[in-house]
């Protein structure tokens, strides 16, 4: 019984060693991962801001920058973000903190695009936004059409 019990503890030691080896190998190929591979020639996104909180307009503005120093990405990428409801605050003039990071935004390639039913429905004119803004019918038609061209819909 004593011989049983010491062959027993024997290979629950083993399987766990093996387990740790197991998790060990792991924890390095995680580690070396480096990321996805692109292999497209062009990639599309179109960012979604709807919401008047600085803290997301904020992200939404970071992460567009972020995404286009990916140098798996750079010179294939397309970027739109596009303002409806809540978002359209990051537009308006009397929020001037976020004309020069839009601008830039602009400069680099990225559209910079505005609900034309949202201003209607809060009684906005264009005249409030910055001057190089684009405009779309509606926020949500455009998000439509760009995921049924291929875009990925990103919402920060």
């Amino acid at each position: 019984m004593k011989k049983q019990l010491t062959i027993a503890c024997l290979l629950v030691a083993i399987a766990t060693l093996g387990a740790k080896a197991q998790d060990n190998k792991l924890l390095l190929q995680n580690r070396q991962y480096t990321g996805a591979v692109a292999q497209k020639k062009a990639y599309k996104a179109i960012y979604q801001l709807d919401s008047n909180d600085p803290k997301t307009i904020e992200k939404a503005i970071r992460n567009i920058n972020n995404v286009l120093k990916d140098p798996r990405l750079k010179g294939h990428l397309q970027i739109e973000l596009v303002a409806f409801s809540g978002g359209t605050e990051a537009y308006l003039k009397k929020n001037s903190q976020y004309q020069q990071p839009l601008r830039e935004l602009v400069e680099k390639g990225v559209i910079v695009a505005q609900c034309l039913n949202t201003l209607e429905e809060k009684h906005i004119a264009k005249e409030e936004l910055f001057d190089f803004i684009g405009y779309v019918p509606s926020g949500n038609g455009e998000l439509i059409l760009r995921a049924n061209e291929g875009w990925v819909i990103v919402k920060p």
